[in-house]
């Protein structure tokens, strides 16, 4: 297996990446605050179970299609803009708001949230190309399987993923229950977060379907 000092060297590598905001980050806090923290624990679950999918295709080499193959690429890169556009028009349309909801907008159950969380990681082709940039930097051919090396670099990497968008979740549910608590003063709950979860949505449709590669 790795060694001490392999591992050592990648979780360096994947605290700086992850530590970084990025689309995944901004996605969970923006799920936090709208809907709460098991909305964004939910929504992490996904986009962790979408990385372990990619480590996958890199260790069996289906990542390099999108380097062979140029059009499997954008086709992936719009299905993925198109997903996440869905989303954000099912957000803006829904009546009542996510800290209220009413009978046109009901709170997700955490299971929907994990899928679109994992649809939209795996329609995301940077994470394979990202995947298969990063983690044959770190594997070696004589430490045994390449699969259960790059299996255990999705774990490390996922792990420190947990911890610190764990944290940012944290941080954005009391951002949530703060503005949750206008129900209990009687006033007319915002529908802020519905509007910035909705403008994420698009927002990184927009970013997905303009990137090119490189």
């Amino acid at each position: 297996m790795l060694s001490l000092t392999t591992l050592a060297l990648f979780s360096g590598a994947c605290l700086a990446l992850t530590a970084t905001p990025g689309p995944d980050m901004l996605l969970i806090a923006s799920r936090s605050v709208s809907q709460g923290r098991a909305a964004g624990f939910a929504s992490l679950a996904g986009i962790l179970a979408g990385t372990y999918c990619h480590a996958l295709a890199a260790a069996f080499g289906l990542s390099q299609l999108f380097l062979a193959v140029p059009v499997a690429y954008d086709v992936v890169r719009f299905a993925g803009a198109g997903y996440l556009l869905f989303l954000a028009w099912k957000t803006f349309r829904s009546e009542g708001t996510v800290l209220s909801p009413s009978a046109g907008m009901r709170r997700y159950p955490t299971g929907r949230i994990f899928r679109q969380g994992l649809l939209t990681n795996l329609l995301n082709p940077k994470v394979a190309l990202f995947v298969l940039a990063l983690f044959p930097q770190f594997v070696r051919p004589e430490a045994g399987s390449i699969v259960a090396q790059i299996l255990l670099l999705a774990t490390v990497l996922n792990l420190i993923g947990l911890c610190v968008n764990g944290a940012v979740i944290l941080m954005a549910s009391r951002l949530s229950n703060r503005l949750s608590s206008r129900l209990t003063s009687g006033r007319r709950p915002s529908r802020v977060p519905q509007y910035l979860l909705g403008s994420v949505f698009a927002g990184l449709a927009c970013r997905l379907a303009l990137a090119s590669r490189h």
